[in-house]
């Protein structure tokens, strides 16, 4: 979005427009909207600009729910924005350290200010880029605890806040069709700036999780943030944002609610044992957290293999840090002797995961030729250097 089309949305007429003009996704109905629209005398670039929100507006009401109906975005803030329910975990730290003035320095579309904002804390959110400006300052209007300025973070007064909140730009300019930048030093503000900030001032930082641990200083709290299963982030704490003793954490949320677990360090190992009844699969926060080994001892587990994420057990353990499964049967890894299994066993639809052996899983299956009514899981591993399939069903008990 360019700020000509901006300036057209914000109107009086643009803004009504928006909000009677649901989003759409099917093309056949997209011509019908934008027929209609101008039929009614618009002017094309609005109607262009409004069918743009209302689309986004509906991708956007998974990250950001009920608020989606009456927020403005760009393409690319949408896909680097907070998700809500993430950005109220971030507010809630600096609520809870007492700091109450919040710089939230490259704050996109709003959506970790607007958090901040609805726990009263007050908030200036800075961003370089005078569309994203604008779109902020939109989805902030409703908190006269939160303002919005142009400007550069790196230039941003640290003085006048108690707290800062960053997020480093780690794309290439603009609002739609953006690159990663793979150099630390190329993003905005840069890594450099960002770990001098939190020597002299609270600083929360978002990244993103695959990030090199080498990085990452001794002296922050590392957390790792997964959703639904999938590692969204990790965020660095310095100062009184960082919780003592905590050194690492996999933050899981999901339908369970959220959960914890932290560690001073990396968790040591436990050690390689036979295939037990059970089988665990490590949440994607556990696994970049390095908490394996206590995730292990908490299920009172060993290591599937050297290297391979898979933790396997005597006992069926309920645990929001990993996916659990019954382990049926231990098989090579021959598809000819898998097919011919899963035929004798009625399987017609299969679960596919892998780690350890260079497998397509889409070929893998189509090469299963299943027929069968029932479901099951496939895990392709290796046991003891060896390619391996284990036959498994999911534990439908266990929290995920």
């Amino acid at each position: 979005m360019e700020a000509a089309d901006l300036a057209q949305l914000l109107t009086p007429e643009g803004m009504a427009l928006l909000d009677r003009t649901p989003g759409v996704s099917d093309g056949g109905e997209i011509v019908r909207v934008v027929s209609r629209l101008r039929g009614e005398g618009h002017d094309p670039g609005l109607v262009a600009a409004v069918l743009t929100q209302a689309k986004l507006r509906q991708k956007a009401r998974a990250k950001f729910g009920d608020f989606a109906a009456r927020m403005l975005f760009t393409e690319a803030g949408l896909e680097q924005a907070t998700r809500l329910q993430v950005a109220a975990q971030h507010a809630g730290r600096f609520a809870a350290a007492g700091l109450t003035r919040v710089a939230d320095l490259g704050c996109g579309i709003g959506g970790d200010a607007m958090a901040m904002a609805a726990l009263d804390l007050d908030v200036t959110a800075v961003d370089r880029d005078e569309v994203t400006a604008a779109v902020a300052t939109h989805n902030l209007a409703l908190w006269p605890n939160a303002r919005v300025e142009l400007g550069e973070a790196a230039a941003f007064d640290l003085s006048r806040v108690d707290g800062v909140w960053m997020d480093p730009a780690r794309r290439t300019a603009g609002h739609a069709n953006t690159k990663r930048l793979a150099d630390p030093d190329d993003w905005s503000p840069s890594l450099d700036t960002v770990f001098a900030a939190a020597t002299t001032t609270p600083t929360g930082v978002k990244l993103g999780p695959g990030i090199d641990r080498d990085l990452i200083p001794d002296t922050l709290e590392a957390q790792w943030v997964s959703v639904d299963r999938e590692v969204v982030e990790l965020v660095l704490w310095s100062g009184p944002l960082a919780r003592a003793g905590v050194r690492r954490a996999a933050t899981v949320i999901g339908a369970h609610g959220t959960a914890e677990l932290t560690g001073a360090a990396d968790a040591e190992d436990v050690e390689v044992g036979p295939v037990g009844a059970y089988l665990y699969e490590p949440d994607g926060a556990v696994i970049r957290a390095r908490l394996i080994g206590d995730l292990a001892r908490s299920v009172d587990g060993r290591m599937l293999s050297e290297g391979i994420a898979y933790v396997t057990s005597d006992r069926a353990v309920t645990t929001p840090f990993a996916q659990g499964f019954r382990v049926l049967d231990t098989m090579p890894l021959d598809v000819k002797q898998l097919a011919a299994r899963l035929a004798a066993e009625d399987v017609g639809t299969v679960e596919i995961k892998k780690r350890g052996v260079d497998v397509d899983p889409a070929q893998f299956r189509k090469r299963l030729r299943l027929r069968g009514r029932r479901s099951v899981t496939l895990v392709l591993t290796r046991l003891e250097g060896r390619h391996t399939a284990l036959l498994c069903e999911r534990l439908t008990d266990v929290a995920g």
